[in-house]
């Protein structure tokens, strides 16, 4: 079936009204994936989207080709990323179809295909969709067309299934959390899960207007949330994306916790609690104080190329639960069948109430490698840096030099010509040295 041609590592993502995120390509879309999908079962797909403004033209586009392709629709309205995987399977559908472009601006969107058992879909079947899009598009006679029905309690079927992931003998009674739904797709979900378990909760990026989603908010940008928990005196933060699967937190002294250390927290808590089947995976980018940390408590690590699904499929072939990147998306098999902000951050309360601990204290053992990373940008047409003999070389004096203290990581961004450096250490200073030392060495290749 060839190449891909649309779908990248998650679903199809671009500028509203540019080439695939355009009102005729998402009808031919929404037929083509109707036609690949029909009479597997239900003939059912739900479609869920997050709150930007371009959601209502696709969301109708993408209604209109299943519906000539004759599937029936339901719609869940705004809805996370996570709760449209998790609807996909309670509501026994053939597929569950997300719009959204996650943390991007509200002038991005995008499509993404969840499967009948709430993953995302196989390579095979989104190379079936895309061999489809190349056949002309038909109509089914008019009483085979699917219909629409909008799903009135999908808010509240998933709130309870967030509840459900906390432990019932806990509460958060008592417990003052700021959070901050990015103007997105958690604006309705979020505050109602933490406040219905106990917690006081202060909102913020809860207004959305189709524009506004993570406008400085949301955990992109994390100066609104840590303001708020400094000036109310908050326990915590919750910081979510615009399509709520990526989680940052805050302490109550105002510092940030990325997804490495959610990861670390999670992780020793299943430990302690005798439920971690097997290790967690990381990513290529996650910081070395994570690996460490985990060896110290005798976690195997492994780590996995950059991307979720790329997490997803080593935690598989391993069968671990436990796995997530630095950005915040946190996965755990044992409860969700993808990444889930609000449900990582319950693990974390649940870890901090049954520590005893303030999340400050708890995220104690884990320290953080100092990183640097250069960026290096280089002519494409004159081959790849990193095939050269002397940067070879370069990395490897880093390498012996900084023995098991420290790592070294260069890669070719997927988006843009430039060769990304990293050195990361236990010395902040042995870092840049060596980073600046790898660099000189590719930029003498790329010029």
């Amino acid at each position: 079936m060839g190449q891909r041609k649309f779908f990248g590592t998650d679903g199809i993502r671009g500028k509203v009204g540019e080439s695939a995120i355009h009102p005729e390509f998402v009808t031919k879309l929404g037929w083509a994936a109707g036609k690949v999908l029909a009479g597997h079962g239900t003939n059912k797909v739900l479609i869920g989207k997050d709150t930007r403004i371009s959601g209502y033209m696709l969301e109708s586009a993408l209604e209109a080709g299943l519906s000539a392709a004759g599937i029936n629709i339901g719609l869940l309205g705004p809805m996370p990323t996570p709760a449209i995987a998790y609807l996909t399977k309670t509501f026994r559908s053939e597929a569950g179809i997300v719009i959204s472009a996650s943390h991007n601006p509200y002038y991005d969107n995008g499509i993404k295909f969840f499967s009948a058992d709430g993953y995302k879909l196989d390579d095979d079947i989104e190379l079936a969709i895309e061999s489809m899009l190349e056949e002309p598009m038909t109509c089914v006679a008019s009483n085979k067309l699917g219909k629409a029905t909008r799903i009135t309690d999908a808010a509240g079927r998933y709130i309870e299934f967030c509840k459900g992931s906390f432990p019932s003998d806990l509460s958060l009674k008592g417990m003052k959390i700021v959070v901050d739904c990015a103007h997105g797709a958690t604006y309705h979900i979020a505050p109602n899960v933490l406040s219905e378990l106990g917690a006081d909760v202060i909102e913020i990026g809860t207004s959305p207007d189709g524009l506004n989603i993570n406008d400085k908010v949301g955990a992109t940008a994390m100066k609104a949330t840590v303001d708020k928990v400094k000036e109310t005196g908050a326990d915590m933060g919750f910081a979510l994306d615009g399509d709520g699967d990526r989680i940052m937190l805050v302490d109550h002294l105002g510092n940030v916790l990325d997804g490495d250390q959610i990861l670390y927290i999670v992780a020793r808590d299943a430990l302690k609690s005798g439920r971690l089947s097997g290790g967690v995976v990381g990513t290529l980018m996650s910081n070395l104080g994570l690996e460490v940390g985990l060896s110290k408590l005798g976690i195997p690590f492994a780590r996995s190329a950059v991307g979720d699904r790329y997490v997803m499929e080593l935690l598989q072939q391993k069968g671990w639960a436990i796995g997530g990147e630095n950005s915040g998306h946190i996965l755990n098999l044992n409860i969700a069948s993808t990444g889930d902000g609000i449900v990582a951050g319950l693990q974390v309360i649940t870890a901090m109430l049954r520590a005893g601990m303030n999340l400050h204290e708890l995220s104690g053992g884990f320290e953080v490698f100092p990183q640097t990373l250069i960026n290096v940008r280089y002519d494409d047409s004159a081959g790849n840096p990193l095939e050269s003999e002397d940067v070879k070389m370069a990395a490897k004096e880093a390498e012996t030099s900084l023995g098991k203290t420290g790592r070294v990581l260069l890669r070719k961004s997927g988006t843009e010509p430039l060769i990304r450096v990293m050195v990361e250490t236990d010395d902040e200073m042995h870092s840049l040295k060596w980073a600046e030392f790898i660099a000189d060495a590719v930029r003498k290749v790329a010029n």
